[in-house]
């Protein structure tokens, strides 16, 4: 008899093994089946194809937002900006003395724009196109930077025809604000004295006077007649708001009829300004952006000719 014994217990032995398997393979569903197969799906797993990883870019932060340092939440959602876009092949050389030969210029008799020109800023030195009244002026990670430049811009050398659209990025890294930039300007001149009433141009100020004020003047930024709004942290009036430390905003300035200069930040209007004798011609073409103590960069230039309306 102990051999059927023998023969009883493999027998035993065999019918437990094949329930075991077949217990182990439906106790837990396969990786398949627990990505989503049936609607569902494990984030970062396409569940048309289990199994499979699948990158999918985050959103990029939003930039060029005029933001309330007092407001909770997120902020609204704008146009995309011209530094959000994708740049084509003739847009990501900077233009200028260190720029490809393949970069897209603007260039006529007396260098004067008749194309649109774009300078990223993506290069060592600033080149031929510009011309510094400070030493503070600097390339920096891609972008057009300065600190303490005490009202010495850096002007571009290219003209400006009389009717153009301007288009940039410029951010503040202080909470004191104070973005400048002078539009149909000489191209030259600085201020000589501490007071910048000698201006050759336009002076678009966004937050000055230690964040206090959005400015459009002609000539002298301190004049009693410039078109001025003063800062309100309460958000209610979305053009009044203070400039954001550290925030990338869009500027868009244009004149179209020869004479109305519009100003936009993040497509919101903060000035129009019709002059009845407006700044143009030799000494009224040039751009410059400015500073005077706060640090501060620019990035992204973008000058469209415009026809007259």
């Amino acid at each position: 008899m102990p051999l059927v014994r023998i023969l009883a217990t493999l027998i035993t032995l065999a019918s437990m093994g094949a329930a075991c398997v077949s217990t182990d393979s439906g106790s837990a569903p396969s990786r398949e089946s627990s990505q989503g197969m049936s609607g569902g799906s494990t984030p970062g797993m396409a569940p048309d194809a289990p199994g499979r990883r699948v990158v999918r870019k985050k959103p990029s932060p939003t930039r060029g937002v005029l933001v309330n340092p007092n407001q909770v939440g997120a902020p609204r959602p704008l146009r995309a900006r011209p530094s959000d876009r994708v740049k084509t092949a003739s847009e990501s050389a900077p233009v200028g003395s260190a720029a490809r030969e393949d970069a897209p210029t603007a260039v006529s008799a007396g260098n004067q724009m008749s194309s649109v020109f774009v300078d990223r800023f993506e290069r060592s030195s600033l080149g031929a196109d510009w011309t510094a009244t400070s030493p503070a002026w600097r390339l920096e990670s891609g972008r057009l930077c300065a600190r303490g430049a005490r009202n010495h811009p850096v002007w571009l050398a290219r003209r400006l025809p009389q009717n153009a659209r301007i288009e940039f990025d410029a951010v503040s890294d202080s909470p004191d604000g104070d973005i400048k930039a002078e539009i149909w300007g000489d191209g030259r001149s600085a201020a000589q004295g501490v007071t910048y009433d000698d201006a050759s141009g336009y002076v678009a100020i966004l937050g000055g006077w230690r964040n206090q004020f959005h400015v459009l003047a002609k000539h002298d930024e301190h004049a009693p007649d410039r078109l001025q709004t003063r800062v309100d942290p309460s958000g209610e009036n979305l053009r009044a708001l203070p400039v954001a430390r550290g925030h990338t905003y869009a500027f868009k300035i244009e004149r179209n009829d020869g004479r109305t200069i519009r100003w936009l930040v993040d497509d919101i209007e903060v000035f129009v300004f019709s002059d009845p004798d407006p700044l143009a011609g030799p000494g009224h073409e040039h751009l410059g952006f400015n500073d005077w103590e706060v640090p501060v960069c620019f990035d992204n230039l973008i000058v469209t000719p415009l026809e007259s309306e």
